[in-house]
């Protein structure tokens, strides 16, 4: 034990002045420490009167005795003369001697005036301390066992404190690693001497494993006279509720900042289990109505039965136990007609013990199903919004005994109010996401075309990480001739409005691809479209109107591709030997600029070559800047291209390979140039002489029986004579004539002029004009071209007999 009273170490009794007088007031015996005191030695005090050792009272102290000749109070204040001749008030007590044998002799018991006070008021503080109803108060030894305490058996109540029993130390009473946290802060002041204040410490009991404290901890050492450590003295206050009340609010802020951060359901579903876990209960689960996975309403139900939910998040802290048999993305079965799930369909929060659980479930199959083994209590909570229920958020407590308050409840419902919001915009997101989707699917063209010029695949991908639909196209146009238009091309922004500009920019450039423009012209009269939409939007949404674009026109019959870029990336080429670079196209401004020229660069390309048209979303995924992408890209279509793979294969890998989800979305169109036949074409020219017509029709007919098409050879030699005669005429030479053999039968007439063709009905005096309506009767379609210098008029015919 301590050294608390002091009494083997020099305690207060070392400094009670005693001394003896008998009946005449002279002194008999003199203490050491009346010798201390006053500074005069027995020998000079015994044998004399006891007044000449006694001081005139001062004026200024109510309590002093008035002493008149020989009489001494029996208890009062005395002022006795000290070393110096200074007063010294003493608190005294004069005790007679009656069994002494010497009548009148008396015992002079006196203490420094100061002292005495300090000892009365000690001990009034030791007896407040100890009859506190609301702060327990410990006196440790300096082995730490306790020696006095409020909060033993049979102490006034303190609420929310472990009791401590005279005798104990902390491992006796609280569970092993909080006693050994609390002990090691007494031992520091214990050893140091410095106090700690206010030092929050959390307690579980030994006996009660479930039943947790958060007490306030000021402790400081007691020291001896001599300044040894004597003890620890401590005193404890009931923190739980506000430590409690910082839990819920640090759980309020974690749900916060934790839920809502994507805009997948399943995801934020996710993220409000891990929130739960462990800081509310031991296991959570999220159940989702099953429209709102796809991004619907659900249903509106009353009354129990199936609430057509679906398991979709369950998350668990340590070793729970089984959570009942269903897991992720399993159907909640039908729960009964009770009125706590009215409740909840009500928007209301239920908490419920396990026998109040098994009872309401009743059959044993849904208890299998849904509540855990070792389950002591459920709360569960709707995800609802706008009088729908989007889901149930379920808490289970398992290890932890103690049951949810309504304190408990009401932080699920708050929270699960924040989350159903969370998860009503995820859901709206959805089906907002899978619309566009739609609508930019149904925008785009087929993926894949095959003629006799080319083969194409195309493919789409969204934006990932819960960015809308972006505005990025394809297209393949086949135009007259075996000729094809490749189109890529990226509208600014996200959303249904990109999508939608999307579809009216694709619509145009069909149109302006029908027209046979030049592609440099063709971005000319695209850019002036975009500059007119940006006029026609709303103010603060113009600087949004915009987009990339690359048009490439190929042309089979001479393999030649001419291409032309509005501020796109450059097209990736893997020539037939396997060589991959990308095309040296210069890109003029984005579409919607204005007052900016577009330039063309023709290449070759020759049969088995590999082109690749993309929108920058591909490059993202290729890490790097851009120059790095394009050449990575390039490196990454040359070995898929060796490979052999389809079109679609190689598109596949492009954009699912191991990069990262990007935030932007992507297109891409993939093209294989193919050979025509080595006899699939014959050319010729002729004079602008009235002879040519002749010469025409009979080289056109000798060239069709070789190919085998005489019973198409009235037709064309009608058309090749009102077309050259035309040429003739009115344009001058050298008129160019060429057959192309493929599926269709396609005749072209070349001249000089720029003269624009056009179809009218002659009448019947009129002499001419029934030249381009007798080609129109007799061709599948027909339209005119123009080049660098002159035009062309091409008609198509089928060849059916």
């Amino acid at each position: 034990m301590g050294d608390a009273g002091g009494l083997d170490g020099g305690g207060v009794l070392d400094d009670v002045v005693t001394a003896l007088i008998d009946a005449q007031g002279t002194v008999l015996a003199w203490s050491a420490a009346a010798e201390e005191l006053t500074g005069r030695t027995a020998r000079q005090t015994c044998g004399r009167p006891f007044a000449e050792q006694l001081a005139a009272p001062q004026p200024s102290d109510p309590a002093a005795a008035v002493t008149t000749g020989d009489e001494l109070p029996a208890v009062g204040v005395l002022h006795l003369i000290g070393p110096a001749g200074d007063a010294v008030p003493v608190h005294c007590r004069l005790l007679p001697m009656e069994h002494t044998g010497a009548t009148g002799t008396r015992l002079l018991l006196a203490v420094r005036t100061d002292l005495a006070q300090e000892l009365d008021q000690g001990a009034a503080l030791l007896r407040a301390l100890l009859a506190q109803s609301r702060i327990g108060f410990v006196l440790r030894g300096t082995d730490l066992v306790v020696e006095r305490t409020n909060t033993g058996p049979g102490m006034p109540t303190l609420p929310g404190m472990p009791t401590l029993p005279v005798g104990s130390t902390l491992a006796e009473v609280i569970a092993g690693p909080d006693a050994a946290g609390a002990e090691n802060q007494l031992r520091i002041v214990l050893e140091t001497g410095r106090p700690r204040a206010a030092r929050q410490q959390q307690v579980r009991s030994l006996t009660d494993p479930g039943k947790e404290w958060s007490v306030l901890l000021s402790a400081v050492r007691l020291e001896d006279r001599n300044g040894k450590p004597a003890g620890v003295a401590s005193l404890l206050t009931d923190a739980t509720a506000q430590w409690r009340a910082a839990r819920r609010l640090e759980l309020r802020h974690r749900a916060v900042a934790g839920i809502g951060g994507s805009l997948d359901v399943v995801t934020t579903a996710r993220e409000i289990a891990e929130v739960l876990v462990p800081a509310f209960a031991d296991l959570v689960t999220v159940d989702l109505a099953e429209p709102v996975l796809t991004g619907d309403e659900p249903p509106k139900t009353s009354g129990g039965g199936d609430l057509h939910l679906r398991r979709v998040a369950m998350h668990a802290e340590g070793d729970t136990g089984p959570p009942g048999a269903l897991r992720d993305g399993d159907a909640v079965p039908r729960l009964p007609n009770h009125p706590l799930v009215r409740r909840l369909q009500a928007g209301g929060t239920i908490v419920l013990d396990r026998a109040t659980l098994l009872a309401g479930l009743a059959e044993p199959e849904l208890v299998r199903l849904i509540v855990p083994e070792r389950a002591r209590c459920l709360a569960v909570a709707p995800l609802f919004a706008r009088g729908l229920v989007l889901g149930t958020i379920a808490a289970w407590r398992i290890d932890r005994p103690e049951p949810f308050d309504d304190a408990d409840a009401a932080l699920l419902a708050e929270i699960a109010t924040h989350a159903s919001l969370s998860v009503d915009n995820a859901r709206r997101y959805a089906r907002e996401h899978r619309a566009a989707v739609a609508l930019q699917q149904r925008l785009l063209p087929r993926a894949a075309t095959r003629t006799s010029a080319l083969e194409t695949a195309g493919r789409y991908l969204p934006a990932t990480d819960g960015v809308e639909i972006g505005g990025d196209w394809f297209d393949t146009i086949l135009l007259p001739s075996l000729r094809v238009a490749l189109v890529v091309g990226d509208v600014i922004g996200h959303g249904l409005h990109a999508a939608a500009t999307m579809g009216r920019l694709r619509t145009a450039v069909q149109t302006l691809a029908d027209l046979e423009l030049p592609p440099d012209e063709l971005l000319t009269r695209l850019d002036e479209l975009v500059a007119r939409l940006a006029a026609e939007a709303d103010p603060a949404h113009r600087d949004t109107i915009g987009a990339t674009c690359l048009f490439a026109l190929y042309d089979p019959v001479g393999r030649q591709c001419t291409l032309a870029s509005a501020g796109h990336p450059p097209p990736v080429v893997v020539d037939p030997d396997g060589t991959a670079r990308p095309l040296p196209v210069r890109p003029g401004p984005l579409l919607g600029v204005g007052g900016l020229p577009f330039e063309t660069t023709t290449v070759e390309l020759p049969p088995g070559s590999l082109l690749a048209l993309y929108t920058d979303g591909l490059l993202v995924r290729q890490g790097g800047d851009l120059d790095t992408a394009v050449h990575t890209l390039a490196d990454r279509l040359a070995a898929l291209a060796a490979t052999g793979g389809s079109l679609a294969a190689i598109g596949r890998e492009l954009t699912t390979g191991p990069a990262a989800p990007v935030s932007d979305d992507t297109a891409l169109l993939l093209a294989r140039t193919r050979a025509l036949g080595t006899d699939a074409v014959a050319e010729w020219q002729f004079p602008a002489d009235p002879t040519s017509v002749a010469e025409a029709r009979a080289v056109v007919a000798a060239r069709l029986d070789d190919w085998g098409l005489d019973h198409l050879a009235f037709t064309t030699e009608l058309i090749v004579s009102e077309l050259v005669t035309n040429a003739v005429r009115y344009a001058g030479g050298p008129v160019g004539l060429r057959l192309i053999h493929d599926t269709l039968l396609i005749c072209e007439v070349s001249d000089p002029s720029n003269t624009q063709p056009r179809l009218r009905r002659a009448r019947t005096t009129d002499e001419g004009g029934r030249g381009l309506f007798l080609v129109a009767q007799l061709s599948h379609r027909w339209g005119s071209r123009y080049g660098p210098s002159g035009k062309t008029i091409w008609s198509e015919q089928q060849l059916e007999e």
